[in-house]
């Protein structure tokens, strides 16, 4: 977020460094509300661009064997431009490489699941799918798994067929 700050504050000195050498070489001809207006213009490029381009390159940061099952867009009114072009601003990532189950409870299956924001930390929260049953349950305490793969404490959520976590864990990816 900081070297954000910053690139945002070269854009603008550098947009307004141009339009003064501009002014320079063209013996002082432009307007003096040209300066602010094209330091602001190159600030706001940048906080575009960082917000459309934020998404991708958080996705090639992750691990291959992290799956994204979920993105979230954004649309705002402060920002006319998303109606035209969402961007995404959070999104939900399953590691496959953690993806567990007990040989007696095949289609119950356990992984880690990751939540990201924008402007949020990422939050890890390992999830148990129930796969046939079309539930997922956030793991908590109280929760206990017995020998033969059952468990018990689970506040099992119902979710419809296609809900992206569970057919991620489930499908394998």
């Amino acid at each position: 977020m900081f070297v954000e700050l910053i690139a945002t504050f070269v854009a603008g000195l550098a947009g307004a460094g141009a339009v003064m050498l501009v002014n320079r070489v063209l013996g002082g001809r432009l307007p003096r509300w040209a300066t602010p207006v094209v330091a602001g213009m190159a600030m706001l490029t940048v906080i575009i661009s960082n917000e459309y381009s934020w998404f991708s390159r958080t996705r090639d940061a992750l691990p291959e064997d992290v799956v994204i099952a979920q993105t979230i867009e954004s649309k705002a009114f402060y920002r006319p431009w998303t109606y035209v072009w969402p961007f995404v601003e959070r999104f939900v990532a399953v590691d496959m490489a953690t993806v567990r189950s007990h040989p007696q409870q095949p289609g119950v299956k356990l992984a880690e699941v990751y939540f990201f924001g924008r402007w949020s930390p990422v939050s890890k929260v390992p999830v148990l799918t129930d796969c046939p049953g079309l539930k997922r349950a956030a793991l908590t305490d109280g929760i206990s798994f017995e020998s033969d793969g059952v468990v018990s404490g689970v506040e099992w959520v119902a979710v419809p067929s296609g809900d992206p976590v569970v057919s991620t864990i489930c499908g394998g990816g």
